[in-house]
């Protein structure tokens, strides 16, 4: 339970963190590229914006947007697992074939495929289901396979339990902190795909503070002002490294219980 507060503590900050923005985040306070000091202590952007305020501010939206992608992922792949595990047969066949293809093709070019179709957040939410979603559905049917073989199944079985209820009430919590670590994994791809699209000028737009977004801006003044790029980069990969890491500890907490 320990370690979850550090993770709790960096979303809390990213989520609240416009709250603590200096200045208007799109709002012009200086002029471009103006090296850290005085008002803008991590300088200015490419249109002469706050980089700290733009810092502060451009996380919630991609954290919002990827735990969404994240738990829909989750959801659908949970589902399919638990089906395709317990009633095995034609059920597991389909939803493997599909799950097969689907993890045969990149997800990129899936993501890129639909971004053209649906620009937005349904592009990001629609890509991380196809390519997170077989992945958490084979894992899910395996342990799902070794769950109906356990004696307590067979013991909720004679009590004259559905399955629909065997499977949440019992199966579910058993295989929980397998569920946690998949949402964790799909929240990372979720975010991986939304700064890949919006680097390639299908996700967020001019003038949003959006951390994906100050990278593809800013790169070409990098040399004049290395914050406006080094902020959202270094706050990208912190974000995306505390989610591994407290993944890291729970599955290590269980090991050793």
């Amino acid at each position: 339970m320990r370690s979850a507060w550090p993770t709790a503590a960096v979303f809390a900050v990213v989520l609240a963190g416009g709250l603590l923005a200096p200045h208007d985040p799109v709002a012009v306070s200086g002029l471009p590229f103006t090296a850290p000091g005085g008002d803008h202590l991590l300088g200015t952007d490419v249109l002469g914006r706050d980089v700290l305020s733009r810092s502060l501010t451009g996380g919630a939206g991609l954290v919002v947007l990827a735990a969404l992608a994240g738990a829909v992922t989750c959801g659908i792949g949970v589902a399919c697992g638990l089906v395709a595990g317990w009633r095995g047969g034609w059920a597991n066949r389909v939803i493997t074939a599909v799950a097969d293809v689907l993890t045969a093709v990149p997800v990129l070019l899936v993501a890129l495929v639909i971004a053209i179709a649906v620009p937005g957040p349904v592009a990001v939410v629609a890509a991380t289901v196809a390519g997170g979603a077989p992945l958490t559905a084979q894992i899910v049917r395996d342990a799902t396979r070794s769950a109906k073989s356990a004696g307590w199944a067979d013991a909720a079985r004679c009590r004259g339990e559905t399955t629909a209820a065997l499977l949440v009430r019992e199966v579910l919590p058993a295989m929980s902190g397998l569920v946690v670590a998949e949402a964790g994994l799909r929240f990372v791809l979720g975010l991986q795909l939304a700064c890949t699209l919006t680097l390639l000028g299908f996700g967020a737009q001019p003038p949003a503070a959006d951390w994906a977004l100050m990278l593809r801006e800013n790169l070409p003044g990098a040399a004049a002002n290395p914050s406006a790029v080094a902020a959202p980069a270094l706050l990208l990969a912190t974000l995306a490294c505390v989610v591994a890491l407290a993944l890291r500890s729970r599955r290590d907490a269980e090991v050793t219980a």
